[in-house]
């Protein structure tokens, strides 16, 4: 089971009833980081060297999607070669997949999940007199949530059990690093939750500027868990430092380190209507494979501040839809 809509049932129910209920209810989502690699570099490299044919790396996902039903253990890279050669030769990709039953919903799930990855930004770097300068780039604009040159280590926990309160199931991936290590925000979003939760401890969730994904952090640090004037309501930008690793949680009472292991608990909800938040019907993906893509792009920090011990990014970041 990979992606479906719900089950319609056809009653005596108004079709604006149906309209209200025609929305995702859930999503495995299983793309390995090598396929993700693969495809974003297609879409970055005909984006930057202006070719005549463009790429859309979740349209190439879908696409594989359709051929494998979602299974993507049966990923052939030569399966991707032939739908380039079919877009290369004229073919949109509308005409190659008009047959295909599931794009569609392949097309909606993965764009939940991966639309704020891709895409104009404007960092900056050194020019040639060491100075910080602006520039304009098209290419991955979302961050691992690990500080740059900081060690973890990671392993495939999604949907392992938790007894804590009560049995339930691994909705995240656990990162397991040094106390202290600075958190970084992976897409530029809202603050929408900050504070203490009994299994969470010190969390910060980030809502996506298109309101498709919840980022959660959880476990923060003791003490000092945020960046210092972190507020519900923020605005944050891809690559920030929001707050630092540590072993808070598991108890009513705030600020308790009751965690065995020091690590951040990172997961992504997705949100395809207002109905699946703070609900049975949230979902909720494995996003091991994300971490390993997000490798290749981390964010520089330094200490900024030594009387709150605080970190910041080394260099400024900026989205076109963003402003200071």
């Amino acid at each position: 089971m990979v992606l479906y809509y719900s089950e319609k049932v056809f009653t005596s129910a108004t079709a604006t009833s149906e309209k209200e209920n025609d929305f995702i209810k859930w999503v495995d989502f299983t793309i390995p980081s090598t396929v993700l690699k693969l495809t974003a570099t297609l879409d970055i490299d005909s984006h930057n060297n202006n070719e005549e044919i463009q790429y859309n790396w979740i349209e190439l996902l879908a696409y594989l999607a359709c051929i494998y039903g979602g299974n993507f253990n049966n990923f052939k890279s030569s399966d991707l070669d032939k739908i380039i050669e079919n877009l290369k030769s004229g073919k949109t990709i509308e005409e190659l997949t008009s047959n295909l039953t599931f794009y569609d919903y392949y097309l909606e799930a993965y764009s939940a999940v991966l639309s704020g990855f891709i895409g104009n930004y404007s960092i900056e770097v050194l020019d040639s007199n060491n100075s910080k300068v602006f520039q304009n780039q098209y290419g991955l604009k979302a961050f691992l949530p690990i500080a740059k040159n900081y060690y973890f280590t990671h392993y495939k926990d999604f949907g392992n059990s938790r007894s804590y309160g009560f049995k339930r199931t691994h909705l995240g991936n656990d990162l397991m690093g040094s106390i202290g290590t600075p958190i970084i925000a992976v897409e530029s979003g809202i603050v929408e939750q900050l504070g203490w939760n009994q299994y969470g401890g010190w969390r910060i969730g980030i809502r996506s500027f298109d309101g498709k994904r919840y980022y959660y952090y959880a476990h923060l640090r003791k003490d000092h868990p945020y960046i210092e004037g972190l507020e519900k309501g923020d605005t944050v930008k891809a690559g920030d430092v929001i707050g630092y690793l540590g072993m808070t949680g598991y108890s009513i009472k705030e600020n308790v380190n009751n965690i065995n292991v020091a690590h951040l608990h990172f997961g992504m909800q997705l949100i395809f209507d207002e109905s699946q938040v703070d609900s049975p019907n949230e979902i909720w993906i494995d996003v091991y494979e994300i971490i390993e893509f997000l490798k290749s792009n981390t964010s520089e920090v330094y200490l900024s501040n030594e009387n709150t011990m605080d970190y910041s990014r080394k260099y400024d970041f900026m989205e076109p839809f963003l402003t200071e």
